[in-house]
């Protein structure tokens, strides 16, 4: 056996409707509702069955908190999870660009050719 066979991380698709819905505290129906809406979109096995992993289940957790606590319907949910992807992005995206600023300012500091 592989020694990472067991090296899962939290986006590797692991539970199966019942079990994620267990760990989520709502009913299958509403996670299948989500999952049509586009809100938490699982993982598919090879029979083609829902498969969650455990960041499914933390979102499956907060859409539900946003929609409880906050009184956020469904489609404003949708639409704030999609701003908070790309403001991740933006993010991951310019912290690349600072980093590769920071080596072109020391080649040219240095006046060394570039790599």
């Amino acid at each position: 056996m592989d020694a990472n066979y067991f090296d899962l991380s939290d986006d590797t698709p692991v539970y199966v409707i019942s079990v994620a819905a267990q760990l989520s505290g709502l009913h299958p129906q509403t996670l299948r509702q989500y999952d049509r809406l586009g809100l938490v979109s699982p993982g598919r096995s090879a029979g083609r069955g829902r498969l969650y992993s455990t960041r499914d289940i933390v979102m499956l957790r907060e859409v539900q908190r946003l929609s409880q606590e906050e009184g956020i319907n469904l489609a404003g949910i949708k639409r704030i999870l999609t701003l908070e992807n790309e403001a991740l992005r933006l993010r991951d995206e310019n912290e690349r660009l600072r980093a590769e600023m920071a080596m072109i300012r020391a080649l040219i500091q240095y006046q060394l050719p570039p790599a």
